[in-house]
C-alpha cells in the first residue's frame, strides 16, 4: 500500500530553498513543479520535498512545518478508505494536489502530522 515517501518541507523562498539544498549541501535536485514544489534527493532512499508555505499552512521553522508524505500507488482514496477501516482518522477530504496528485492529511498518535500523496481517484475534491 505504502511505498516510499519524503519529508515535506515549507519554505518561504522556494528559489533559495532550492540552491540551499543543491548548491550549499550538495544534494541533488530531483523534480521541480515551477513555483509549487520540489524534490531533492537527500541519498539513500530519502527524499526532502520543498513546499512554499501558504496562508493555510504552518509557517516555516515553526511546528508542523515538516510532514511527513507517504506515497501510495493505488488511488488515495482507496489507500484512505483501507486505513480508515484500520482506524486512522483524517483531516478532511482527499484533495487535488494538482497535477494528477491526491492528498490525505492524518496525524500519527502523537500527532506528527503525515500524509500521503499519489494518483487522483474517485472522491477527490479540489
Amino acid at each position: 500500500m505504502i511505498r516510499g515517501g519524503n519529508a515535506t518541507i515549507s519554505v518561504s523562498d522556494l528559489d533559495r530553498a532550492v540552491g540551499f539544498y543543491r548548491d550549499t549541501l550538495g544534494l541533488r535536485l530531483m523534480f521541480r513543479a515551477g513555483p509549487h514544489w520540489a524534490e531533492i534527493d537527500a541519498g539513500d532512499g530519502f527524499r526532502l520535498g520543498l513546499h512554499p508555505a501558504s496562508s493555510h499552512g504552518p509557517a516555516p521553522g515553526t511546528p508542523g512545518a515538516i510532514t511527513v508524505g507517504l506515497a501510495v500507488a493505488a488511488p488515495v482514496s482507496e489507500v484512505m478508505a483501507a486505513l480508515e477501516r484500520r482506524g486512522v482518522g483524517f483531516h478532511g477530504p482527499v484533495v487535488d494536489g494538482g497535477g494528477g496528485i491526491a492528498l490525505a492529511f492524518f496525524a500519527d498518535p502523537d500527532g506528527n502530522p503525515l500524509y500521503l500523496a499519489g494518483p487522483n481517484g474517485q472522491g477527490t475534491a479540489t
